[in-house]
């Protein structure tokens, strides 16, 4: 018999109560920072943190993955190497890197993924990766259904896709514009998001084509819809982006796609299956779009070389799109009429494009009622315009609250045998335990049978939750002598269950396996002595170090190398009819700094450089 796909529902936190509560709401793995090197400064954590949420994901065996995802200097490779001990002792499931380093440390047999910084983006380079030990790889955003297929065919491991949060417009990995303008290294967990401020598009006489856009801002990913097509593509572990997003985010995101996923499981019964346990109710019902969002888009998933028009971009803010409520019949003041069909609720946020084509806000301070509200400062909003919600105090308030539970299902049997009364548990995580207690029964004077179910069915206070039991409804057995028989049995399956998990380990390296190239630029990102020594084990010759390792900048230094393309976006794609609607040279400037863009359009990528030193 085929053992079914593991599908893994991979939830983002920035610390030990979010990643509490992603599991909860029904994500089977979560990945988190500790205490550094976890390429987001701010959603750092200490190890008893750590250690706090995999306690609670470990009992319904979900993962917790460490990002030890930054470039390591040589003079941090020691403090690396005891941060990684002390997450393998405290169960930590797994680390997500991006240094080749930490393959020539000395390192506990840790299982180790290799991060979306990895720049995986071709089935050679993921062999590779395969090949020098990483048990789960993590691709590119940009890559299509069909890409991701070729990869799986020449693979063996667990692939993970992102399947909602925020883009970076440049592939991963290979973004240096926020450390060559602000000192700042994407690589290093310190990324200006350069590419969320407003930029003009200019020519080569300097002449302003787009004024004050957010040209390179894109939109958020949603691939809600197309789980289906992306499993059968060979993706396993379904992740979302956004560490430093706060508790309602990921509760909302997460329950919406735990759901999504496990109707596609159940059309497929026998051929998936989730790759942790439990069952979750949820107090609300998840809506995406309540939460963050820069509208939606699929990405590259469906085509290599979108069509022109193609939105990709949120070029009119980086800040939230929210929820669409209809069109505003009209505003006199701060008094603002919706033609919606959506309940308002005082303290709700709105967003809309006013009179003078700037994106903007403003707070419901009072309902009055038909879509009709009072606004806490008076706006301008045309007849028509559309009304979106970024803040909807009613959802956000049930969010704030205790929202979801997680049990574990289970089948007791209750029997009595020469003087013994047994409870025998089965979990649905492979867990039995039997329990026994010595006692003298006798018979009962009237049936026993739904007060025995009730009392083992009071399960309050575990994770557990009875789904059918078997009981000598015939004897009496004292309610005292059944709950501490329950409470100690229940015990003994938690404990069972702790030895009993199962821990992968790292899988050895390929010493024979060759990188797909000879050399490596700087954008490769070899920071250290060990990664210089890994890649040369594996026959390059050629190695520009990292620009973090002090590599100079110039005009030939790719800033950012993206499959997103600006031409493409504004209508104007070199390859289209309506090539001629922008010059060919374009440059994008924000105060003095001016930006050459490059479309090369024999691989459908752009890239952006220095215009000038």
């Amino acid at each position: 018999m085929v053992k079914p796909t593991l599908i893994e529902l991979l939830a983002p936190a920035r610390d030990a109560d979010i990643a509490i509560a992603a599991i909860d709401h029904g994500a089977d793995a979560v990945y988190m920072g500790a205490s550094h090197h976890g390429a987001r400064a701010d959603a750092a954590n200490t190890l008893d943190d750590v250690r706090r949420a995999c306690d609670y994901a470990h009992r319904y065996g979900a993962r917790i993955y460490a990002t030890v995802n930054t470039l390591v200097h040589d003079n941090e490779l020691m403090e690396v190497e005891q941060l990684v001990h002390d997450l393998y002792r405290i169960g930590v499931d797994a680390l997500i890197v991006q240094d080749m380093a930490l393959l020539r440390l000395d390192l506990p047999p840790i299982s180790l993924h290799a991060s979306t910084q990895c720049d995986l983006r071709t089935p050679e380079k993921a062999q590779f990766l395969e090949a020098l030990g990483f048990s789960q790889l993590v691709m590119a955003r940009e890559l299509t259904l069909d890409e991701i297929a070729g990869i799986r065919r020449v693979t063996t491991v667990p692939l993970e896709a992102f399947v909602h949060g925020a883009l970076c417009v440049s592939y991963s990995g290979r973004c240096a514009i926020s450390q060559v303008l602000k000192g700042r290294s994407a690589n290093r967990g310190e990324c200006a998001q350069l590419c969320r401020l407003p930029y003009d598009l200019v020519d080569d006489e300097g002449r302003t084509l787009v004024e004050g856009k957010h040209l390179l801002s894109l939109r958020d990913m949603a691939r809600h819809d197309r789980l289906e097509q992306m499993i059968a593509a060979g993706v396993s572990s379904f992740k979302i982006e956004g560490r430093l997003k706060d508790i309602g985010y990921v509760k909302n995101v997460v329950a919406y796609y735990r759901k999504a996923l496990d109707k596609v499981i159940e059309r497929h019964q026998g051929q998936y299956r989730r790759s942790s346990f439990g069952k979750e109710e949820f107090t609300f019902e998840p809506a995406l779009e309540k939460s963050f969002n820069r509208a939606f888009t699929h990405y590259f998933l469906d085509e290599r070389r979108p069509k022109d028009g193609t939105s990709m971009a949120s070029i009119d803010t980086p800040k939230s799109h929210g929820e669409y409520l209809g069109r505003a019949l009209s505003c006199r003041g701060n008094t603002l009429k919706i033609e919606t069909r959506a309940r308002l609720a005082n303290g709700d946020g709105l967003s809309f494009t006013d009179a003078h084509g700037q994106f903007s806000g403003a707070r419901v301070n009072r309902v009055l009622g038909g879509g009709t509200a009072q606004l806490r400062e008076q706006a301008d909003i045309p007849r028509g315009t559309r009304i979106y919600r970024t803040a909807d105090k009613a959802f956000n308030d049930q969010l704030a609250k205790p929202s979801a539970t997680r049990t574990i299902g289970i089948t007791a049997q209750l029997r009595y045998t020469s003087g013994m009364l047994a409870l025998t548990l089965d979990d649905e995580r492979g867990n039995r335990v039997t329990h026994t207690m010595a006692c003298e029964l006798q018979e009962a004077a009237k049936p026993q049978g739904e007060r025995q179910l009730a009392e083992l069915a009071k399960l309050g206070g575990t994770i557990y939750r009875l789904q059918e039991a078997e009981v000598p409804g015939n004897l009496f057995i004292p309610a005292s002598m059944l709950s501490q028989l329950r409470r100690e049995a229940i015990d003994l399956l938690d404990r069972s269950h702790a030895i009993t998990r199962h821990v992968e380990k790292r899988h050895p390296e390929d010493k024979t396996a060759k990188y797909p190239s000879t050399s490596l630029v700087a954008a490769d990102n070899v920071a250290n002595r060990l990664a210089e020594q890994v890649y040369r084990d594996h026959g390059v010759t050629t190695i520009v170090p990292a620009l973090e390792s002090g590599t100079p900048a110039d005009v030939s230094t790719p800033l950012m190398h993206t499959r997103y393309c600006l031409r493409r976006q504004l209508g104007a794609c070199l390859k289209g009819s309506n090539a001629g609607k922008l010059p060919r040279n374009l440059y994008l400037r924000t105060g003095k700094t001016l930006l050459k863009v490059t479309c090369h359009c024999d691989s459908c990528e752009m890239i952006l450089t220095l215009a000038n030193d």
